[in-house]
């Protein structure tokens, strides 16, 4: 993938931390210009540091993906340092999926996770449009989530957000055909995020046989699984692939369960 992606822009919309580290890293290594959009200036940082370090080209802008304002600001700035954009991977998210039961809950916390983990992709697209049709071979790829196929108690607007986005995902496939701009998802299921977080919150996994035994493959899945998919997707290797989202769980969310 080193020559396809050698020179060509992509932004990683939480990409400071967990999967969108793990993409911005996949993608820096095969020789994209990755840009890192993360609320979290500290990570943000942090990041930008540790790619360059290793002499891959990143850089970092601090940025609200549900405030409309700040995602303006954010695509006039990577007009400003790359010109054009060659794939948006729409990643940023609230990843708790939990909270109070239906009675308890407050509508804020519905609102702002529905802000951020669907208002901010539909805004973050909306304004990559210019960018993305100044590139050959344009792709948008969103960061689903098994949860919006199947839930836990208590996961509603987490589940309402990334099924959203889903349907978000074929929508905008169909919608931006001319000129062409490809616009598919992945489904993640249980990634372990914790060695990928900033320095002051990076945790060692603790993972029991249990844990490992529901997934068919035997193990809970890592950023790289999410972003080996995502260099093949975003790349001409994947040219007739559009409005379809890949779920990469391990096989757990095809495993029969009685009780």
């Amino acid at each position: 993938m080193e020559e396809y992606y050698k020179g060509r822009s992509i932004l990683i919309t939480g990409g400071a931390q967990g999967i969108g580290l793990g993409l911005a890293l996949a993608f820096a290594k095969a020789g994209a210009k990755v840009i890192l959009a993360d609320q979290d200036k500290e990570a943000g940082e942090e990041a930008v540091r540790m790619l360059q370090e290793q002499n891959l080209e990143a850089s970092f802008i601090a940025c609200n993906v549900a405030d409309e304002s700040q995602v303006k600001i954010l695509f006039q700035q990577v007009e400003e340092q790359h010109q054009q954009l060659d794939a948006l991977i729409n990643n940023a998210g609230i990843a708790n999926p939990t909270v109070a039961s239906l009675e308890e809950m407050e509508m804020s916390v519905f609102d702002q996770v529905l802000a951020v983990n669907l208002r901010g992709p539909v805004l973050c697209a909306k304004f990559a449009l210019t960018l993305l049709r100044k590139a050959a071979n344009p792709c948008i790829l969103n960061i689903s989530s098994t949860r919006a196929f199947m839930s836990e108690p208590n996961t509603f607007p987490y589940s309402a957000a990334k099924g959203g986005l889903e349907a978000l995902t074929h929508s905008l496939a169909i919608s931006l055909t001319a000129p062409l701009i490809r616009v598919n998802a992945i489904a993640p299921g249980w990634i372990e995020t914790g060695p990928w977080q900033k320095k002051s919150k990076k945790a060692e996994p603790q993972h029991s046989q249990l844990d490992k035994s529901q997934h068919p493959v035997g193990r809970v899945g890592e950023p790289s699984d999410i972003a080996e998919a995502a260099l093949f997707l975003c790349s001409d290797k994947a040219g007739f692939i559009t409005g379809q989202s890949l779920i990469i769980d391990g096989g757990m969310s095809v495993k029969m369960i009685y009780t």
